[in-house]
């Protein structure tokens, strides 16, 4: 049996019944990446004998009848901006090709001590600064669906393993829509929680007031239920928030009969593909036949977005990315005749193209006479959209949109389009802004067969009704393939 294709729920089952043992599970999923990697390209570190150790010692556990978390026994990708013990940590950037982490991220830690299983760490763009995967130094991943387009970006690698079977659950990380757009472009779940809801230490920065660890999964369940384990307040993140975490799980099977739903007229802008229109358009009248009230509502600071998030976001990147000099750690170039001379050659040979591109606009952002002109008044209209969405959450429960304005694109298609690429984010931008949590979920397919994603989006620390509402949806569509 094909272990690596069922879902977190049912491998519970069939581990504390003994009908698979963990050391089984983990050999199927790695057999999976082996094949997948062939064409998928979606990890830079498999950690096969790590893995292998791990289920072992899960094995035994199990077979002493100890009571374990649900989680004990899975394998779980990790995005290889996230820090794991011993293992290369590389952001997909030829600067920390050589690095191996000296310390466990948050999410990790509280993943193994759920006895969770390390399966490899993804691929990605280059410090999460892309929407395609093309980015990488590790080169381009593969979409399994049509290995000719994109998976989307910058968590590529670990939604496109997860829509192939070669992890059960995944890792990723968001700054403008990097969980959610290829969770959209792979058809898979992809959960972003509240900015604060999941401990940052351990994440590579890109921009520190937007990053967030999020989910990736095939169910909401198995979404919902790593977010669970991975949340809550941590002593070594500040910006961690010291607000209760719900029981997502225990959320998942009420009905949402009563809830209203929000339909934001910005997020259906011309320029949406015509099918991603009309199957946001069944989705709608799915929800209003399971009680949800739907109304319209409107967020008037979206098309400010994309600017507002590109000035902010590669702003705090120049910030952050100037600790990459050649000094402390990661790359150093071979060739430097002085040492301002080895700053800038370590730094023009580490790091690709667009990464250089962000750090270049965000230090003239930055710079005096620019920095009022173009950060403090991006910030202003940060607070405007967080704004919008406090208002019509005062009116709703819930916003429903797509995630992405078109489904994946083809690999090369807007690898010269710097502007076209970041636009691919105009929908997911503004949530990250606002810090509000959403996730995407899958609601069907193009003529071409290329998944069509949709965004449910809540208040801050709402995310068991966030997960309430996708559960709804994906029972509903479940019951009706099943007829």
């Amino acid at each position: 049996m094909e272990w690596n294709k069922l879902s977190i729920s049912e491998l519970q089952i069939k581990l504390r019944n003994n009908e698979l043992t963990s050391e089984e599970l983990t050999i199927s999923v790695l057999k999976q990446i082996k094949n997948d990697e062939k064409h998928l390209n979606a990890f830079i570190t498999i950690m096969e004998d790590y893995a292998i150790k791990q289920a072992k010692e899960i094995d035994k556990k199990l077979q002493a009848g100890e009571k374990l978390s649900p989680l004990a026994g899975i394998p779980i990708a990790i995005k290889d901006n996230i820090c794991v013990k011993d293992f290369p940590m590389t952001c997909g950037s030829k600067i920390l090709e050589s690095f191996i982490s000296p310390y466990n991220a948050t999410a990790i830690k509280r993943l193994l001590d759920a006895d969770a299983i390390i399966i490899g760490k993804t691929n990605m763009d280059e410090f999460a600064m892309g929407s395609s995967n093309e980015n990488s130094h590790f080169n381009i991943v593969h979409n399994p669906h049509n290995l000719e387009y994109v998976p989307g970006g910058s968590s590529g690698g670990s939604a496109a393993t997860v829509s192939a079977n070669g992890a059960i659950i995944a890792l990723g990380s968001e700054t403008g829509g990097s969980v959610r757009q290829p969770a959209a472009f792979c058809g898979v779940i992809g959960a972003k929680p509240t900015y604060g809801r999941v401990s940052r230490y351990g994440l590579v920065a890109f921009a520190s007031s937007l990053d967030q660890i999020g989910t990736l999964g095939r169910t909401v369940h198995d979404a919902a239920l790593v977010l669970q384990t991975i949340a809550g307040i941590d002593e070594y993140d500040s910006t961690s928030a010291p607000v209760p975490v719900d029981n997502y799980l225990k959320e998942l099977n009420k009905d949402i009969a009563g809830l209203t739903i929000g339909i934001p007229k910005e997020f259906f802008i011309e320029g949406i593909h015509k099918e991603i229109r009309e199957a946001l358009n069944n989705a709608i009248e799915i929800y209003k036949s399971l009680g949800a009230n739907i109304i319209d509502v409107s967020l008037p600071h979206t098309k400010y977005g994309i600017p507002t998030y590109c000035i902010i976001a590669m702003a705090e990147a120049s910030s952050n990315l100037a600790r990459y000099d050649g000094v402390k750690y990661g790359y150093r170039t071979p060739n430097a005749k002085d040492l301002q001379n080895m700053y800038f050659k370590s730094r023009s040979e580490g790091f690709g193209e667009e990464v250089k591109r962000r750090i270049m606009l965000g230090t003239y952002a930055l710079s005096s006479g620019y920095y009022d002109a173009y950060y403090l008044k991006a910030q202003k209209v940060r607070t405007l959209i967080k704004k919008d969405f406090d208002i019509v959450f005062e009116k709703c429960d819930a916003l429903l949109a797509p995630t992405t304005p078109t489904p994946a694109f083809k690999i090369g298609e807007k690898a010269n389009n710097p502007l076209e690429m970041y636009l691919s984010d105009i929908l997911t931008a503004t949530v990250n802004l606002s810090g509000v949590p959403a996730i995407s979920i899958p609601c069907g397919f193009t003529k071409q067969k290329l998944p069509i994603g949709m965004q449910i989006i809540t208040k801050h620390f709402e995310e068991a009704k966030m997960f309430r509402i996708a559960a709804a949806y994906e029972q509903m569509t479940k019951e009706n393939r099943n007829k």
